[in-house]
């Protein structure tokens, strides 16, 4: 059994997705369904950058479902995918979770490109600029990590600030995310508890945790208005580390996923247990696809990126 997984942000790069378009027409014609449903030529930033502008949220978040779209539409155009028959689960890590309802069919391609914007936005509104900040604390597990978090809560003068457990990425590695200050702290406090390393993420917003509500509302508001259908295959979400088919549950996870966090290593070891032995990461980059070997050793993780990577794999089914 193999699951689809589509990576987040930070998978994002100039040059992402230009060798599938100038291969396949089926890519082609997902960017310009992107590119029309923003109003704005969002596969000339992804093709040619500025890398600063790429990696603004409201542009990477939409750019990265774009890729991962249309590898998918390729494999379906030139290897016959059939999701349903092939694909046992999909998931995808933070933002990639629209990008897998995207191709399991719950949200047309357009309004995902839409919803994504929207989700960018009001994550990078939620919290002034400098306020908020994330931290990688590595070689630290889940439950060390999480004293680490509640130790830097508490600021100098008395007042509580925010700091969780964000991204439960892999065994010790686990991001933290709240108020700069407290995040600051963490990175002192996990030295004591035995941390390999801890350094500040270069985001521009403090992701998956309480401070962004405002944007978790702006998400609830606007799933309410979209269209969404059952998935053709079940979505492993990243806030319960569990499948789900049922499209109404889907958007109720979906708005908790904003300040929630992306348990990404149980979400791995629950496909693993339903006997998912291949995880294929579509779309930009190879995070998904690492992540997956280090969690679950016997699971093959392997990255379908541009047209070599879809004729070998296209062989398999």
């Amino acid at each position: 059994m193999r699951a689809f997984t589509f990576p987040g942000q930070g998978s994002q790069a100039p040059g992402m997705g230009r060798d599938l378009a100038e291969a396949f027409s089926a890519a082609r014609q997902v960017f310009e369904e992107v590119d029309d449903a923003l109003g704005q030529k969002l596969s000339k930033l992804m093709f040619d950058g500025p890398a600063d502008e790429l990696t603004l949220t409201a542009n990477a978040q939409p750019a990265l479902m774009a890729v991962s779209m249309a590898v998918l539409r390729v494999l379906e155009a030139e290897a016959k995918l059939d999701l349903g028959k092939h694909v046992a689960f999909v998931a995808g890590h933070s933002l990639g979770e629209y990008s897998a309802l995207a191709a399991a069919g719950t949200f047309q391609v357009a309004d995902a490109a839409r919803l994504l914007r929207l989700r960018g936005e009001s994550m990078q509104k939620a919290v002034p600029v400098g306020t908020g900040a994330m931290a990688a604390l590595l070689g630290l597990d889940l439950p060390a990590a999480e004293e680490v978090a509640a130790a830097s809560r508490p600021a100098p003068d008395g007042k509580e600030e925010v700091c969780e457990c964000a991204n439960d990425n892999a065994p010790g590695q686990v991001v933290v995310s709240g108020h700069k200050a407290a995040v600051e702290r963490a990175l002192e406090i996990a030295k004591t508890k035995g941390a390999k390393r801890a350094v500040l993420l270069p985001v521009s917003a403090p992701f998956h945790c309480a401070l962004m509500r405002p944007a978790a509302d702006a998400m609830e508001e606007a799933l309410a208005k979209v269209k969404m259908t059952p998935p053709r295959v079940p979505l492993v979400a990243n806030v319960t580390a569990s499948a789900v088919s049922d499209a109404g549950e889907i958007a109720k996870l979906l708005v908790r996923q904003v300040t929630g966090r992306v348990r990404w290593r149980e979400c791995v070891s629950y496909m693993k247990s339903k006997g998912v032995v291949q995880c294929c990461e579509l779309g930009a980059g190879k995070v998904l696809s690492g992540l997956a070997k280090r969690i679950e050793p016997d699971v093959t993780g392997i990255a379908l990126n541009g047209p070599a990577d879809i004729e070998t794999f296209a062989k398999t089914l």
